[in-house]
């Protein structure tokens, strides 16, 4: 009788492999929503609510929200923020140094920028007359002359300015916000991406990688679409009412509540029905929100919508202002264009001029707007491309990709306005003052924010991962 009940150890291997991959995944599961609850090891210990519920910083904040201006292609700094007397004065001579071990193209001599400086401001921070409105606000801009990458690709290039890698699939900067912070209105995911480029890392660009499904950034359009047209895919149900869908909402929940009840708390269970619900509520906001005829003419005028030049990047930049007053809490705002972008090879004076005249006016509007709003002050809004240019001409009126020194800027969210930080060499090619590499620049955009970006770590196979991996200092010297 004892015999029928002996197996072998194969059999019992065999009989019991799926109860043994349901441990498993129950341990995956139960390790990942521990990661996720732990947030940014919410500093106080206080435990969320819900997968995008605010948690509490490392220390006082200085600003809430990030929008970032993302310039695809890398506008050359010595054209549009970074003067250089000695390009001008030494146009046409060889570069007086060596140039870089691996170059992205052939390169001659010194290319003088086609654009003059002027100074502005109380400041008196020169601007290129490529931004005659943003110059305007030049005491309000926080101007870092000395960032520098380490690929001088435009693939690895946005993957390391949006992740900090550029060899490997990572959360972007504004998953590691989501994650970190949350949202502010649970009715709105907390990172959105308007109209973002598909080419050069695409989705790994506003992508969470292994961080919780809802830190990914919500993309609105992409960037051959223009942006009077775009919208969030399938906010709309066109078979069922929103009533049917709320039932079927709740009969999914009650389902799976069932199954919760037996097994007990589950986050990561609970934050996948979180999901559900948020695009639900996202069906009444965001049209609303991406309804610009709400907005005055006056306002619509000052962003530029009226005129056919700026009218599309204005309407990114306005919704931007809409989603961030709203409680989203990072939104990225892309210029790029299939044909011009500012990634000028040839033809600099043409390119440039086109994408700046694109995006100066409405820059300017939602400066101006953020700051009569009193959003300014704690809203950070960051430009800049993924590189800069070369001094030296490709060609004979064009400039090579350049990630070793190259300009940025910040406004509000506690930076110093009308400030210069670091610089680079007389001729503009290599970051030489104050150099900020791009785990440096994160590691300032997590300080302003709130978090330690040695603390705000995620464990992932085996190893705890953060944006700025191993390196990363934080630059003081910008905080007013």
């Amino acid at each position: 009788m004892m015999n029928q009940f002996l197996q072998s150890r194969r059999s019992v291997l065999r009989n019991s492999a799926v109860g043994f991959g349901n441990l498993a995944f129950l341990d995956l599961l139960h390790r990942t929503s521990a990661a996720s609850a732990s947030g940014a090891e919410a500093g106080q210990g206080v435990k969320s609510t819900g997968p995008l519920a605010p948690k509490p910083t490392h220390f006082p904040a200085r600003a809430k929200r990030v929008i970032f201006l993302f310039m695809k292609g890398g506008p050359s700094h010595v054209d549009t923020f970074d003067p250089k007397p000695l390009l001008d004065r030494d146009h046409g001579k060889p570069l007086p140094f060596d140039l870089p071990r691996v170059t992205f193209a052939k390169q001659g001599n010194l290319l003088r920028s086609p654009w003059r400086f002027k100074r502005h401001g109380q400041s008196g921070l020169p601007v290129s007359e490529l931004f005659p409105n943003v110059a305007k606000h030049v005491d309000d801009l926080c101007i870092l002359r000395s960032v520098h990458g380490t690929n001088p690709a435009h693939g690895g290039a946005l993957l390391k300015l949006h992740t900090g890698s550029d060899q490997f699939v990572r959360p972007s900067l504004g998953s590691w916000l989501t994650y970190g912070l949350g949202t502010e209105n649970e009715n709105l995911p907390a990172f959105i991406t308007i109209c973002p480029t598909l080419a050069h890392g695409g989705v790994n660009n506003w992508g969470a990688a292994f961080l919780p499904a809802h830190c990914q950034g919500t993309p609105i359009g992409n960037a051959s679409l223009n942006a009077r047209s775009v919208g969030v895919k399938h906010i709309r149900n066109p078979r069922i009412d929103s009533l049917s869908q709320r039932r079927q909402l709740d009969l999914i929940r009650s389902m799976n509540q069932d199954h919760l009840d037996r097994v007990g708390s589950n986050d990561a269970l609970e934050g996948r029905l979180n999901s559900f619900e948020l695009a639900y509520r996202m069906q009444a906001s965001m049209p609303e929100l991406q309804d610009l005829t709400r907005e005055t003419s006056a306002t619509q005028r000052m962003y530029g919508i009226d005129d056919p030049v700026t009218e599309d990047f204005g309407r990114q930049c306005l919704m931007a202002r809409r989603f961030i007053e709203n409680g989203v809490r990072f939104v990225q705002v892309t210029h790029s264009d299939s044909e011009v972008q500012w990634d000028q090879h040839g033809n600099l004076y043409a390119g440039h001029t086109k994408n700046a005249s694109e995006v100066d006016k409405p820059i300017s509007g939602l400066l101006q707007d953020l700051k009569c709003r009193g959003l300014l002050e704690d809203t950070l809004v960051i430009w800049g491309g993924e590189f800069g240019r070369t001094p030296t001409a490709q060609g004979n009126n064009g400039r090579d990709h350049n990630p070793h020194g190259f300009s940025m800027w910040m406004a509000g969210g506690g930076v110093k306005g009308g400030y210069a930080y670091g610089a680079t060499d007389d001729y503009g090619y290599y970051a030489a003052e104050n150099k900020m590499h791009v785990h440096d620049l994160h590691a300032t955009i997590l300080h302003l924010m709130g978090l330690d970006h040695q603390r705000l770590t995620y464990r992932y196979a085996g190893r705890d991962f953060r944006l700025t991996d191993v390196a990363g200092q934080v630059a003081d010297d910008i905080f007013a």
